[in-house]
């Protein structure tokens, strides 16, 4: 008899292991810019495809929550800089940049990149 530790009678298949993609999870980008009225931070929440922008100043404790049609094309432009320095560091889906970038109405770079 061969040096197997299985029964002759076991039935063996090989197993294919199929990876589970999860939906994504909340992502979350921060950054910060100097202005005449002092350092304002902004932290952007993507989630469920939908973006969530707030906005403090250094000094003020509270976050106000800015509204989609309020946001101006500054804030959208520092945001897509964030993430694609993300994505070039593979810590972003490039689906992400081109999100952006179809909401600011460029054309987001082929999928070759």
């Amino acid at each position: 008899m061969g040096s197997s530790h299985l029964p002759a009678s076991a039935n063996l298949r090989p197993c294919i292991r199929v990876p589970v993609r999860y939906p994504p999870a909340m992502e979350s980008h921060e950054w910060h810019e100097r202005t005449d009225d002092g350092v304002r931070y902004f932290r952007a929440s993507h989630h469920g495809e939908r973006w969530t922008i707030l906005t403090t100043l250094k000094t003020d404790p509270d976050w106000e929550r800015l509204e989609p049609e309020q946001i101006p094309e500054e804030v959208w432009r520092s945001l897509r800089d964030v993430v694609w320095r993300k994505y070039q560091r593979k810590r972003c889906p490039w689906e992400r940049v081109a999100e952006i970038d179809k909401l600011l109405g460029d054309e987001p770079a082929p999928e070759g990149r």
